[in-house]
């Protein structure tokens, strides 16, 4: 199941962002609630203070080989957000999040190469930033503060279940 983290330092931008990811990446199944992103100020000088995080997933699930694709699909929707709001490419005031979550992990795409990441091509790496073990989603010691903590774990498991449904209904079809 296709998923994307969403950080903006508005609800408009978050809103903005939805409907940019639904018409690149079809209809959108689940919209997290929004929580405050407070956790680190790694992100300040891009986007400033008082940043918000939201989470969506997709409809039709999707090959896991072309996460490297659409995480270059969000680099550039990123970019275009810039170039609307007649900012420097030096900012940033949406971060978009790629990933997939199945009943066993939730993998994150990156640019950036670290011991713990693979290289899944043209320029992306991929994270397996959770497992799910024993009934409930695990982190690993690279895991980022935001996703070790218990504040997204109702969505995450809201999610899991959707894919797990859905996958049954397209293995019984």
């Amino acid at each position: 199941m296709l998923i994307c983290g969403v950080l903006a330092t508005d609800e408009d931008l978050l809103a903005e962002a939805r409907r940019r990811l639904s018409a690149q990446l079809g209809p959108l199944e689940l919209i997290s609630p929004v929580w405050p992103f407070d956790f680190t100020d790694y992100y300040e000088p891009e986007m400033g203070t008082e940043i918000k995080r939201q989470f969506v997933t997709f409809k039709e699930l999707m090959s896991v080989d072309r996460l490297p694709e659409i995480k270059r699909l969000t680099n550039a929707m990123e970019l275009r957000f810039c170039d609307d709001l007649a900012l420097p490419h030096a900012t940033r005031p949406v971060n978009l999040d790629p990933g997939y979550l199945t009943h066993a992990k939730l993998v994150l795409a990156t640019t950036k190469d670290a011991s713990h990441r693979l290289y899944l091509g043209g320029g992306i790496f991929g994270e397996v930033t959770l497992h799910y073990k024993h009934g409930s989603w695990r982190n690993w010691p690279w895991t980022y503060i935001d996703y070790a903590g218990d504040t997204y774990t109702g969505f995450f498991e809201q999610a899991r279940q959707s894919y797990n449904d859905r996958l049954g209904e397209v293995e019984s079809a």
